[in-house]
């Protein structure tokens, strides 16, 4: 197992915070997924590094890759939504002048909103078949 401890200059716990917010997840259902209390995951997102075995446990239940959560950041997210919004015609004023560049590559991008799609997909046949 490698026990390589991964830093970044932006907090790591900051990123899975933003991470798991914009997943709209709360800390206990984050918790419930990597087996931890509520308490442990507000602690977890004030601590700047884990080891790569944990990052990947992290990653898992948020739904992304551990290269997304390594270069996860609020400018990145900010502009994809910007460009989105602006190739489907809705005006996005508030945010229009903002000239980030995107340095998260494509192909990370639909890979991380594949992994949510299928964790969705998941959820929802799970619910499904307990409703059976």
């Amino acid at each position: 197992m490698d026990k390589t401890i991964y830093s970044d200059s932006i907090h790591l716990g900051r990123k899975i915070e933003g991470i798991r917010r914009l997943r709209g997840m709360t800390q206990t259902e984050l918790g419930e997924l990597l087996g931890v209390t509520k308490q442990a995951i507000s602690k977890m997102e004030q601590t700047e590094k884990f080891t790569n075995e944990r990052l990947e446990e992290i990653a898992s239940a948020l739904g992304v890759t551990i290269d997304g959560l390594k270069k996860y950041n609020d400018d990145t997210v900010l502009y994809n939504t910007n460009n989105f919004y602006e190739n489907c015609g809705v005006k996005t004023s508030a945010v229009s002048n903002n000239h980030t560049f995107n340095n998260f590559p494509l192909e990370k991008t639909i890979e991380l909103f594949e992994k949510m799609l299928e964790k969705e997909r998941e959820k929802f046949e799970s619910l499904k078949k307990e409703k059976e």
